[in-house]
């Protein structure tokens, strides 16, 4: 079982020894089948040899399964030819040449230079590294963070992410909601890399501070258009004093519990990565008991045939009746309501109780 798992492990780092040896047991394979195509056509035919390329698109990379791939060829025409020639074998070999032609070049399409299986494992694990990002660790008694994210298009692949720190010795809490230009998978690259940035910035940064090396780390990157939009809001647990800073997000929501609606949080600011210095306004509060900070992204409010401020208006009404039916689950209730369209969504509520 251990051997097994050496194999495994061996063939996921994609080396080149472990391709090799998985060429060389596909090249056994084929020889085999051979063996037995030219005893008994009929326990394995020409169709057969699709099974040896069908594993070599999967476990091999481009290189090698090209190899591969003309090893079944010179087979299946050693088959051919050294056994009786019939009309359905050459309709066979036709097939399978239509079938090699359609496997090399869907293998050549992968970018990542990777078999499929470890691409997609490899996007997968960048997307939960992700999402590990943005998960708010426990919060201390009194309060409570709740987040709700859809991706354009239902793909598990977003422009819109949070980066989260709490600091437990400090008793402060630092999150960054953040919605980088484009949507669904085409942003997710400038996504992740922002992600990674803001994920060592937030620890050791404070303040504006932090906005302003995201800014300078997107103005560094050689892209025509790399520029997000962001919202940073720092939270000092014990007394509920916050600080917002806002670079081209929609505005920030205070749910008032003497109002029982929703305000504007009036901070506001230059998207990131459009100029060197941004002028970003800071919006400061303090959260009383039982009420709440709301962020959201621009696919929560936008529509093309609305203006965003029917929108923020749409979202205050929404979120009001879904805080009223209580905290826990209110960004999943308010998520739910919005509209389908084609942007990605994501939505923040942290709440003092």
């Amino acid at each position: 079982m251990q051997g097994l798992r050496d194999v495994a492990d061996a063939w996921r780092s994609g080396s080149h020894r472990s391709q090799t040896a998985v060429l060389l047991a596909l090249i056994g394979g084929v020889a085999v089948s051979l063996v037995v195509s030219l005893v008994d056509y009929t326990v394995f035919p020409l169709a057969g040899f699709l099974l040896w390329l069908l594993l070599g698109s999967i476990l091999l990379r481009f290189g090698p399964l090209v190899v591969l791939t003309f090893v079944v060829v010179a087979a299946c025409v050693m088959a051919r030819f050294v056994a009786e020639v019939e009309v359905g074998r050459v309709s066979g070999l036709v097939i399978l040449l239509v079938f090699v032609l359609l496997v090399l070049y869907t293998a050549s399409r992968q970018r990542a230079g990777l078999p499929g299986p470890l691409s997609e494992a490899l996007l997968a694990d960048l997307r939960d590294r992700l999402n590990a990002q943005g998960t708010v660790p426990p919060l201390p008694d009194g309060w409570r963070c709740e987040t709700a994210m859809i991706a354009a298009h239902g793909v598990g692949y977003a422009g819109d992410f949070m980066v989260v720190d709490l600091d437990a010795e400090a008793q402060r809490l630092d999150m960054v909601l953040v919605d980088v230009v484009g949507k669904g998978v085409k942003a997710a690259p400038s996504a992740l890399l922002l992600a990674g940035a803001l994920g060592g910035m937030i620890g050791a940064l404070r303040g504006p501070d932090v906005l302003g090396a995201a800014n300078a780390f997107l103005l560094r990157q050689d892209a025509v258009e790399t520029f997000a939009t962001a919202v940073h809001v720092s939270v000092d647990l014990p007394t509920g004093r916050y600080v917002v800073h806002n670079a081209g997000h929609p505005p920030a929501l205070h749910w008032s519990v003497e109002e029982q609606a929703w305000r504007t949080d009036l901070s506001r600011g230059l998207a990131l990565g459009v100029l060197a210095d941004p002028d970003l306004h800071a919006g400061e509060g303090v959260l009383q008991p039982g009420e709440a900070l709301m962020f959201y992204t621009d696919g929560v409010v936008e529509s093309r045939s609305e203006d965003i401020e029917v929108g923020i208006d749409w979202l205050r009404r929404t979120a009001a009746e879904a805080f009223e039916q209580g905290v826990d689950g209110a960004a999943r209730r308010v998520i739910a309501r919005v509209p389908r369209g084609d942007d990605d969504r994501a939505l923040l509520i942290l709440s003092r109780v």
